[in-house]
Formats: structure tokens, C-alpha cells, sequence
């Protein structure tokens, strides 16, 4: 374990912020990709210690397993990870570099990691270690809830970890929560739902993404064609060449392990200053915090109206036509606090018998918390309006 941490691959994450550019709503929430990792493995040892006092076996190579598994979870997200899979790479996500990394590992370290591999991918035979790690109450969410909670000072996220991990139980091979926990697991869910709205799926934050990846997209169309454009070195590679899961290899991957948050931010504040007339725009916008204004709404944004606010933009900001769709652009963004679809979270009832969390609760109209909500989203320049 201490191998791993030690490992330029895990150390790279010191530099890649948890939470992306929240910052520019919450100035608090600079803490890294890294510190959630170290914080949800000591989540995961409780949990385990917790599970074996109440008479179920887990062996000291499991246990190792399931904490080089929690540790790793998240190894494959590069810098602003989700702005980046929607611009510089194509169609390649961080869970697939997670899984290439772990392999590329597991190598290196003689297939020690064998095990946890498994666990990660839910082919072990002890499926509940698989939900430690990536389930609907696994340690992942049990810590960046309350990390995220104390960095952004969105108290709504603060939820009884201590509590539930103390209340976890294992029957017929999945992971369930006795009935004195049920309290915490309503407070859980209804953080869940709170914390996404407040913080991950803020509208200011959502704006600012946005910019982020239209700047990275705009990058990539100018270096694509041919165009020089100051970039870091292993940036530079990500803008000049189509990467895709088709071929992703170890060379790749050593430049990809090379990005951090670092490189963008300074290719952006450079770009300020560079011969595309758009890309100099973007850029200025991002680092002076002139974000775009966003609505948000229930329902699809009248054409008329966005094609009103194309050409007011064009206008005022003396854009072409081709290019305007980096300043004014609509889309949607959906989520659901818990998923009746997935591996539900179960209450250990006193009588023995298992009850769903939704049928369980009193207090919860978990037919709601369960339904995808879905908001449309549409972002323009400030001064336009």
C-alpha cells in the first residue's frame, strides 16, 4: 500500500483538485483528488474492521485487495477530468484509464494487484467488497460527501459516516444496513441530493465548465489544422493527436500520467494573448472569472430566443457565424440521489428480513429522490443581455 501511494502515478493526483474549478464559487474547495483516495481507503479499513467484528471472514489478502481497489478508484482522472473527456480525448473516460492504469500496475507490481482488480471489477466471488468500493453506500461517497461538505462550506453535505460504516452488515454475500442506521442512510441520500444541486451541478460552476471546455476545444480545432499554439509539452500531444480507447497504448498513457491541473491553466493564461481571435476571448473570460451567464429550466429553451441571443453575439462580439456556437449554446444535465436500479441499499430489519431503503423509510418519498431530474441549461455572454 505504502508502494502505491509512494507511486508517481498516485502522487501525480496532489495536483489534480477534487472538485475542478468549484473554487470559483466556493473559494475553499483547493483540496485534491489525492487527500479523498487517502481518505476513503481509512473509511474502507473501518468498514472492514467493522464487518469482520460482527463474525464475517475477510483474510488480511482481501483486505489488502479492497484498499488497494478504494485507493486506485479514482487514478485514472486527469485534470478538470470531466471538461477534459469532453474535449481533448475522444469518447475515452477516466473509468477506462482507471482500468488500463490498474493493469499497467498490476505488471509492474507482479500481480499483487490481481485481487484487487478483480474487486474492482466486480468479479470477485465476495461481491460485497465490490460495493465498498462503487455502490450506492460505498466509501467513495461516504468521504467526498463530508470532504466536499467541509472545503465548500455546504453544511447540507455533512452526513453521520462514523455512524453508518458502525451500522454495515453483510447477508447472503451483499451489504446491508441494520435498522438502528436507517436515520443515517435517509440523511445520506437527502445530502447526496442537496450537495449535487449545491455544489457538483451549481449553475456558476456549470458555466465555468463549460468555458473550460470550449477553450480545450477551441485548443484542439486550431492545433488540429495545422496552426502552432504554445501548449505544455504533454498537452501539446493531447491538442495535436486524436486520442481515442482504439489506441491508447503504455506511450500514451505515460504522457497522459505527466497532465495536471498546472498545464491547462497555463496554456490558458498564454492564450490570452495568441493570434485566434476566439481562443484569446475564451481564455480571458476563464481566468478574469467573466463566466458566461446561464438560466437553468425545466424544459427546452425556445429556438427563437437562443437564435435572438446568436445574433446579438455575433454583433456585439464581432464573432462569425461558425464560431458563435463557443459563446451561446444550450444543453441539458440530468441526476437522481438514488437509483432503484442499481444495488439497492438494504435495511437489516430485526426480524432478519431485508427491506428496501425506500420501502423502509417513513420519512423519505424516495419515488422522488429516485427520479431523474433533468435541466436544460443555456449560457451566453453577460453583456449581451
Amino acid at each position: 500500500m505504502f508502494d502505491l501511494v509512494e507511486h508517481k502515478y498516485f502522487q501525480r493526483l496532489r495536483n489534480i483538485k477534487q472538485l475542478g474549478l468549484t473554487h470559483f464559487v466556493y473559494p475553499g474547495a483547493m483540496h485534491s483528488r489525492f487527500q479523498h483516495a487517502l481518505g476513503a481507503v481509512h473509511l474502507m479499513d473501518s468498514a472492514i474492521e467493522v464487518i469482520k467484528s460482527k463474525g464475517h471472514e475477510i483474510t488480511d489478502e482481501e483486505t489488502e485487495g479492497a484498499l488497494a481497489a478504494i485507493l486506485l478508484h479514482d487514478i485514472g482522472h486527469g485534470p478538470f477530468s470531466h471538461a477534459l473527456e469532453h474535449s481533448i480525448v475522444d469518447n475515452l473516460s477516466h473509468e477506462y484509464i482507471s482500468d488500463f492504469i490498474l493493469n499497467s500496475l498490476n505488471k509492474e507490481f507482479d500481480g499483487k494487484l490481481t485481487l484487487a482488480i478483480k474487486i474492482f471489477n466486480n468479479s470477485y466471488k465476495k461481491g460485497f467488497l465490490h460495493q465498498l468500493v462503487s455502490g450506492q453506500l460505498d466509501v467513495d461517497r461516504l468521504d467526498y460527501l463530508q470532504r466536499d461538505s467541509f472545503f465548500t462550506g455546504v453544511s447540507e453535505g455533512v452526513i453521520g459516516s462514523s455512524r453508518i460504516i458502525k451500522m454495515l452488515n453483510i447477508v447472503d454475500d451483499k451489504l446491508v444496513v441494520e435498522a438502528k442506521g436507517i436515520y443515517s442512510i435517509e440523511k445520506f441520500i437527502i445530502a447526496r441530493r442537496l450537495m449535487y444541486w449545491q455544489v457538483y451541478l451549481h449553475k456558476t460552476v456549470l458555466s465555468s465548465e463549460q468555458l473550460l471546455v470550449n477553450i480545450l476545444k477551441r485548443a484542439k480545432e486550431i492545433t488540429s489544422s495545422g496552426t502552432e499554439l504554445f501548449a505544455p509539452k504533454y498537452l501539446e500531444f493531447f491538442l495535436k493527436n486524436k486520442i481515442s480507447k482504439s489506441n491508447f497504448n503504455d506511450d500514451i498513457l505515460n504522457t497522459f500520467v505527466q497532465l495536471d491541473d498546472n498545464d491547462i491553466f497555463s496554456a490558458i493564461k498564454v492564450w490570452r494573448s495568441c493570434s485566434d481571435k476566439v481562443l484569446t476571448e475564451l481564455s480571458k473570460r476563464l481566468v478574469e472569472r467573466r463566466l458566461y451567464k446561464i438560466e437553468l429550466q425545466n424544459r427546452p429553451f425556445d429556438q427563437a430566443r437562443i437564435k435572438s441571443i446568436r445574433e446579438k453575439a455575433i454583433e456585439k462580439l464581432n464573432i462569425p457565424v461558425k464560431e458563435i456556437s463557443y459563446f451561446v449554446f444550450t444543453d441539458s444535465i440530468t441526476n437522481n440521489a438514488y437509483s432503484i436500479h442499481d444495488d439497492r441499499i438494504n435495511i437489516l430489519l430485526k426480524t432478519g428480513k431485508l427491506k428496501d431503503i425506500a420501502e423502509a423509510s417513513d420519512m423519505l418519498n424516495i419515488s422522488m429522490l429516485s427520479k431523474t431530474i433533468k435541466k436544460y441549461y443555456l449560457c451566453y455572454p453577460k453583456e449581451i443581455i
